[in-house]
């Protein structure tokens, strides 16, 4: 197994390419949601993420030929067989490159359904997965800024900063309403909210 830090992450087309023809639910998250959302890549990224829900696994992982799978949790990188469902209390899979010895792809687990976007770390927050699921010209599929700064309001590391001072003056004024409640719910008293 390849270190932590050996990532050589496909961009998003090449992961769009790999899951065309699937009809169930999947975005990307992250950084490259937020450069999706913008139509250009505004800074360097280290990994892709892309979130999927936890009944399909197993189809997503089919389509990722030639990857090994990992669990991420608690600091602990672990294995997992090809006949094996990802425990319940995982939420992230690593997708490794044998042959070229690189991370490809970071695979999220999500609640909610077809129909429903639930945030992950707070169950209340949620609504129709059509509103928090965006489309590229090109079809790929990514998650609302809001939604994403609402994930990276949590760890505020530079590259978080960077993201949501580029994001700020695109955000509509129903998403800043949208993200200040949220923070409010979940990150009381956090810097974002009084830029807001």
């Amino acid at each position: 197994m390849p270190d932590d830090d050996a990532w050589d992450a496909w961009q998003p087309d090449e992961l769009g390419n790999r899951l065309a023809g699937i009809s169930r639910p999947w975005c990307i998250v992250g950084g490259w949601a937020l450069d999706l959302w913008h139509g250009r890549q505004t800074r360097a990224h280290e990994d892709l993420e892309f979130t999927i829900l936890r009944e399909d696994a197993d189809l997503f992982r089919g389509a990722l030929q030639g990857l090994d799978f990992y669990t991420v949790g608690n600091g602990i990188v672990a294995p997992l067989p090809q006949d094996v469902d990802p425990p319940d209390d995982i939420a992230q899979i690593w997708c490794l490159d044998r042959a070229a010895g690189h991370w490809r792809v970071d695979l999220m687990i999500e609640p909610g359904t077809p129909q429903t976007w639930v945030y992950k770390r707070d169950p209340q927050i949620s609504g129709p997965r059509s509103t928090f699921v965006r489309f590229t010209s090109g079809g790929l599929p990514y998650l609302a800024p809001a939604a994403v700064l609402l994930f990276k309001a949590k760890y505020q590391r530079a590259k978080d900063e960077i993201d949501f001072a580029n994001a700020l003056p695109k955000l509509a004024i129903s998403e800043r309403a949208w993200l200040k409640a949220s923070l409010e719910t979940v990150h009381p008293g956090h810097d974002w909210i009084g830029i807001l």
